[in-house]
């Protein structure tokens, strides 16, 4: 009897198994992620990380002094030791970013077209794919030098090599080339699965373009042939206009609300005020953006916390509310930044046209403009002998350097690019600094851990895994 109820008992349990293909599978949910919503979900983590003041995240706001902290200043005396800063940066820039646009490439590849989209659409997705891509990888290159690169997010490699990034830099500078040369520009591409320009290819050409002119500049110090090439071909098909900004749009609501809300207004805290690095130079030129960029105290003006001390909140100018509505959009690239590469390569011997004066006021025009401010407002300040660039103090690479650190506000990586290739403004560490002002990231702790080898070597090449090791573009 024990066999035949073992034997029946077998009977039912095969039988059962073999109808769980049948009875088991969710025909409500896809079993697959659409290509387009890896696209937003990477455009929405990468402009996330870029933006965000996160302390555990990105300090790059404070390592050019535009910002500083009030009760907590182990950041602000640039101490990336204590918390995994450089980490919690590579992680979400490979992990959470490339990842995804990795896949979404592949997912797009193999399904092909949404229904009544043509192949030129397809193109144009693939291509905007590949751009912020290109974009992802500078960004780590700018950071750390050495990455990995060509074996990155191989599963079937566990200790990717590093590569160069001088060698790095180049192939996407080739790969961004590759990838303008595919947009059909009459074509559409992610539509609103695109939360920067809602799929409008010829925006993304644009936008495309001003990353060429930006990456060029990069490299003017290190490869000049290539930076004056590069340059002057992107220079016809840049940015030129603030309705063309390359900016992603946040809701109203967490978990898609600006990170700058998440942590300045949902969390409470009073952890940052104004530097008075930055306070201080825009006072001193009698700066109309002032009231756009932050608040008054008492007395109404504007006074900046003391970069790298302890600050009361009450007594310094704050982040304007503005900044701070989970609504205001998070920057990629904007005119004026167009504007100022324009007039730096106008004074490095490039052929972009205009002059470098022409650039310099349209690149601070259109800054003002897009922060609320006016045209007569932007004439006004022009007209100081401070801030004329006929006049105003310096080299070039100062009245440049410095009217561009002004005008990246709230766009601090950007910001700290363009610092570290024209060493201007001359900003100085405090009295209690862990450091020099940092120069790179140092690689993630867990790197020494689990790829300790490939580090090691990385760390070697560029002249060591510090803070203060210029990258090979940071020459001077």
């Amino acid at each position: 009897m024990k066999n035949i109820f073992a034997i029946f008992l077998t009977i039912l349990l095969f039988s059962s198994c073999s109808k769980l293909p049948e009875t088991n599978i969710n025909t409500k949910d896809p079993t697959k992620v659409p290509g387009e919503s890896l696209f937003t979900a990477a455009q929405l983590n990468l402009c996330d990380q870029m933006v965000t003041p996160n302390v555990n995240s990105n300090n790059f706001r404070m390592f050019v002094q535009q910002w500083t902290e009030t009760t907590y200043i182990d950041e602000a005396n640039y101490d990336i030791t204590t918390r995994p800063i450089p980490g919690n940066f590579w992680n979400t820039l490979y992990r959470s970013v490339l990842i995804n646009f990795q896949e979404c490439e592949k997912v797009l590849t193999e399904t092909g077209n949404l229904p009544g989209d043509g192949p030129a659409v397809l193109q144009n997705k693939l291509a905007i794919v590949e751009v912020m891509t290109v974009y992802t990888f500078s960004v780590l290159v700018e950071t750390f030098g050495n990455v990995p690169y060509t074996e990155a997010m191989n599963q079937t490699i566990l200790t990717p090599k590093y590569d160069d990034g001088l060698t790095i830099y180049k192939d996407l500078i080739d790969r961004l080339n590759a990838a303008i040369a595919k947009m059909d520009r009459s074509q559409g591409s992610f539509g609103s699965a695109d939360n920067m320009y809602g799929g409008n290819t010829d925006l993304w050409y644009k936008y495309a373009n001003s990353l060429k002119l930006r990456m060029g500049m990069i490299l003017s110090d290190v490869e000049p042939a290539l930076a004056k090439s590069t340059c002057e071909a992107a220079a016809p098909n840049v940015i030129s206009a603030n309705s063309d900004n390359a900016a992603v749009t946040y809701m109203s609501s967490q978990p898609n609300n600006n990170p700058v809300n998440e942590n300045l207004v949902l969390s409470g805290r009073n952890d940052f005020v104004a530097a008075n690095t930055l306070v201080d130079m825009m006072n001193d030129r009698n700066d109309p953006r002032r009231p756009l960029y932050f608040t008054t105290i008492g007395d109404g003006t504007y006074k900046g916390g003391i970069y790298g001390a302890s600050n009361d909140f009450t007594k310094f100018s704050h982040v304007n509310p503005a900044l701070t509505e989970p609504t205001f959009a998070g920057m990629f690239f904007d005119a004026a930044e167009a504007e100022f590469l324009l007039a730096e390569g106008v004074e490095r011997g490039y052929s972009v046209g205009g002059t470098a004066a022409d650039h310099y006021n349209k690149a601070i025009k259109a800054s003002i403009e897009y922060w609320g401010g006016t045209s007569a407002d932007a004439a006004t300040y022009l007209a100081q002998t401070k801030v004329a660039y006929s006049s105003a103090t310096g080299t070039w690479k100062q009245k440049i350097g410095e009217q561009k650190w002004i005008a990246l506000y709230n766009s601090g990586f950007t910001s700290y690019s363009a610092f570290r290739l024209l060493d201007f403004p001359a900003l100085v560490a405090p009295p209690d600094a862990n450091s020099p002002l940092p120069v790179r990231l140092t690689y993630p702790t867990t790197e020494q851990t689990l790829n300790g080898a490939n580090r090691a070597a990385a760390a070697a090449a560029i002249g060591g895994d510090l803070v203060t090791t210029k990258l090979f573009w940071d020459k001077n």
